[in-house]
């Protein structure tokens, strides 16, 4: 008999944590994503020519921990002092969840040049797909480039997205601005 009454103290506390928001290690890693299952879906999507994404991967895992969705999509922006960004993909979450994802933005600063990118996005403590759906803020030139692969944090509401970039074309500068995320696609990028 003193045998299942710890069996059920644990089962009580467990389900009281589960209840209150909080989860076991082994529970956030399963509704998670490691560092190498990131790194063989990022490597997966931009293909030969990502050298420094493992590098860029393990600076976001150090500073941000293990994501719980991401964003595969392509992107293009254009700049001479005032820029604007356009782009689109799919939002995948390790719960389940999937979701078309549009986003646009402006930008202003000393920045001038045009690209278009891969876009590999890591996506953080986002509750549910729909929450995707808001205007994020962000700086760009402060970027983190290793081998071509950059990426700058965008923070909302304590989600936080992670946007690793992968391109061709010219364009140098830093500017502030936002990216709004829509589940339609909008040519205002307002």
């Amino acid at each position: 008999m003193s045998k299942s009454l710890p069996r059920r103290r644990d089962v009580v506390v467990s389900l009281a944590a589960t209840a209150c928001g909080t989860l076991t290690a082994a529970e956030g890693e399963a509704q998670t994503y490691s560092e190498s299952e990131m790194f063989d879906k990022a490597s997966g999507y931009f293909g030969k020519g990502a050298e420094g994404l493992a590098k860029v991967l393990e600076k976001v895992f150090k500073e941000q921990g293990r994501p719980n969705g991401y964003i595969t999509g392509e992107e293009a922006s254009a700049a001479l002092t005032i820029g604007v960004r356009y782009g689109e993909g799919r939002l995948t979450m390790k719960s389940g969840g999937s979701a078309k994802v549009y986003w646009a933005g402006p930008s202003i600063g000393i920045d001038a040049g045009a690209n278009a990118s891969k876009v590999f996005t890591l996506v953080y403590h986002l509750p549910k797909t729909s929450s995707i759906y808001q205007r994020f803020p962000g700086v760009d030139g402060s970027l983190y480039w290793v081998g071509g692969v950059g990426v700058n944090y965008q923070h909302k509401d304590g989600i936080t997205l992670a946007p690793i970039r992968l391109g061709v074309g010219l364009r140098a500068g830093a500017s502030i601005g936002y990216l709004h995320y829509r589940p339609k696609k909008s040519l205002l990028p307002i």
